[in-house]
This record gives structure tokens, C-alpha cells and sequence, in this order.
């Protein structure tokens, strides 16, 4: 539930219903925005009957939150939470760009395409040190020696680093390397990695399982944020359908359904939406459009050579353009690129 402060509530009433609170073993995250105090109550709802919460000074009103995620319900929190990477605001006025390989190969290739990348626009480098392939034989990732390329380039351009981690032994690992922690698709219900990567004080990028609905996916960034980690950025890259032309459906009514119902900044990814390099750009546009706060593109020097989905990946060449692009079409949105 939330408790709603008088917009006249001082701090001796406001710690007088914090306490109530505690005794009766909620949970609270206090959220103070420029006209009210809401404290976030997390625990049995069923308790809130007695504890006559209404009747206390400098309460409004008591609202209870019906959705099964609380943490990232927008009734528990009404402002647009901003996540913190370094000097970078993900969820305010600018919209940021994390462009890259879908895998680390070498050296030569990714510091080629970083320095691209970074001219174009782009604020972080995307890269896959651990790669999930569908097939056993298919290219793995280089690991830790990724993780270390990944942090050469980020020391030699300046970008931030957003990478997957896939096991819940390899969390203090990533954890060490990355600025971001990158949970995919096929990990969106792996509940103990997330519980795993609740207990870093890291932002996390959760994208959205291919089959998972918007509750679904809300509820693993609630297992996250329950976990005391409140940096969780969302991140839609496309559904399973019955589409066999594109390599998934980009949902991007998901963007302002997600929008209206939490918090949390949303990102989208065309890339693995789209599965080929020609539409990336126009569902890029879309997806500004619609609202996100950031996009996730797979960049390579050379897509016909790529280790890992070469087809979807524009050239640096053709982000250039898509970012020029974008950058005219978040002037009219009333917001910027870097």
C-alpha cells in the first residue's frame, strides 16, 4: 500500500507513520516529491485495517497498490525514477544510445567500433563477453578475456559498458567489468540470478523474455527491486509471434503501457526485434516515438563477418546516418541526444 502525506505533513508526523509501519513489519521506501511525502509500504495488506493509519496526522490518504509489482508500480512511486551510470541520467530529458557488437571477437574490432560508435553519439558500448546461442556449437563469447577488451575500450573512449551475465556465478565477475548489468531474454525468470544481481549495487538492463507478458516481465524487475536494488532499466527487444518474416515482433505498445504503469526507464532494443539490418533504423524512430528513453543497436565494422548475428547489425556508416536521423526527431520530441 501507499500512504499519501498532507502536502503540510512535517517530519514528526511522517516518522510517527514510518514507525506504525515498522512495528507492524512492513517494509518502507519513502519517496518525497515536490508537493507530497508517499510512503511505500511493503508487506500484509491485510494488517492495514488496524493500524489506523487515516486517523493520523498529516496522512491524506492510504492507497492500496492491486497490481501483484509494487516496487515498480507508478502508484508506489508517481515521478519517473532516473537511473544513475556515472554521469549519465537514464529516464531524464536525454535519450541515450548503448550501440556495439552483439559479441566481443577481438581486440581490433571492438575498440574499431567503439571509437566509431562514440563519434556517432552513442553514451555506452554494448558488447557480449558470455554469449546464449541456441545452438551448442555456435560462438560462446571470449569470457573474461571479453570483459577485459570491454574495459580497454571504455578506458580508451569514455563509454559505459553494458554486458550479460547469464550464471549466478559469473555476477561478481561481470559485476567487477561492467557498468551495467544486462539480463536477457532468456533470463528474465531466472529467479535466482536476479536475487543475484539484486545484491550489486549496479544498474541492471532486464530485457523482456520472448514470451513473457508486461506483468511478467514487471515481476522480475520486482524480484530485483525487492532485492534492494532499485536501478532496473527495462528493456523491450521484441516478442515471439507468428510472424516468421522479422526474428520477433517489436511491441512497442509496450513502451507507454509500461510507461503508465511503472516508473522505471524503458529502453528498446530493434536490433533482436527486427533481425535485419535495413529495418533497425525505422523502428529506432519508432520506438522514440513512442517514448523510450534509450535504445540498445548492435553495431559491427563488418556484419558479413560477424561471429554473432551479422544480419542485424548496421554498419558504422549506417548508424552514423540512423543517429543524425534521430537526433533531428528528439529535438522535436522536446528531448536531445548527446
Amino acid at each position: 500500500m501507499v500512504v499519501v502525506m498532507d502536502h503540510h505533513a512535517d517530519e514528526k508526523q511522517i516518522n510517527a507513520v514510518i514507525r506504525r509501519l515498522e512495528k507492524a513489519g512492513f517494509q518502507i521506501h519513502l519517496s518525497r516529491g515536490v508537493e507530497r511525502t508517499i510512503i511505500g509500504a511493503i508487506g500484509d495488506r491485510t494488517r492495514a485495517g488496524d493500524l489506523g493509519l487515516e486517523a493520523m496526522d498529516g496522512v491524506e490518504k492510504v492507497v492500496p497498490i492491486l497490481q501483484p509489482f509494487k516496487l515498480a508500480s507508478r502508484i508506489f512511486k508517481q515521478e519517473d525514477s532516473v537511473v544513475k551510470v556515472g554521469n549519465l541520467a537514464i529516464g531524464g530529458e536525454i535519450i541515450h544510445i548503448m550501440a556495439g557488437p552483439c559479441a566481443v571477437e577481438s581486440r581490433e574490432q571492438l575498440l574499431e567500433v567503439a571509437h566509431q560508435v562514440k563519434e556517432a553519439g552513442a553514451t555506452i558500448l554494448r558488447g557480449g563477453a558470455y554469449k546464449p546461442r541456441t545452438s551448442p556449437y555456435s560462438f560462446q563469447g571470449l569470457e573474461k578475456e571479453g570483459l577485459e577488451l570491454l574495459a580497454e575500450a571504455r578506458a580508451a573512449t569514455g563509454l559505459y559498458i553494458v554486458t550479460e551475465v547469464m550464471d549466478t556465478r559469473a555476477v561478481p565477475l561481470v559485476a567487477e567489468y561492467a557498468d551495467i548489468l544486462q539480463i536477457g531474454t532468456r533470463n528474465m525468470q531466472n529467479f535466482n540470478l536476479l536475487k543475484e544481481v539484486a545484491a550489486v549495487n549496479k544498474p541492471v538492463l532486464l530485457k523482456r523474455g520472448l514470451s513473457a507478458t508486461i506483468e511478467e516481465w514487471l515481476m522480475a524487475a520486482e524480484y530485483i527491486m525487492a532485492g534492494g536494488n532499485h536501478q532496473v532499466i527495462l528493456c523491450e527487444r521484441g516478442i515471439r509471434s507468428f510472424e516468421t518474416y522479422t526474428r520477433n515482433t517489436l511491441d512497442l505498445c509496450a513502451v507507454p503501457v509500461v510507461k503508465h504503469l511503472s516508473h522505471l526507464p524503458v529502453v528498446v532494443d530493434p536490433s533482436h526485434a527486427i533481425g535485419k539490418w535495413r529495418y533497425v533504423p525505422a523502428m529506432a524512430r519508432a520506438a522514440l516515438a513512442a517514448g523510450a528513453d534509450g535504445l540498445l543497436v548492435e553495431v559491427h565494422p563488418n556484419p558479413q563477418e560477424a561471429l554473432c548475428d551479422g544480419p542485424q547489425s548496421l554498419t558504422p556508416d549506417n548508424f552514423a546516418a540512423m543517429m543524425a536521423d534521430l537526433r533531428k526527431m528528439a529535438a522535436h520530441l522536446g528531448r536531445k541526444l548527446e
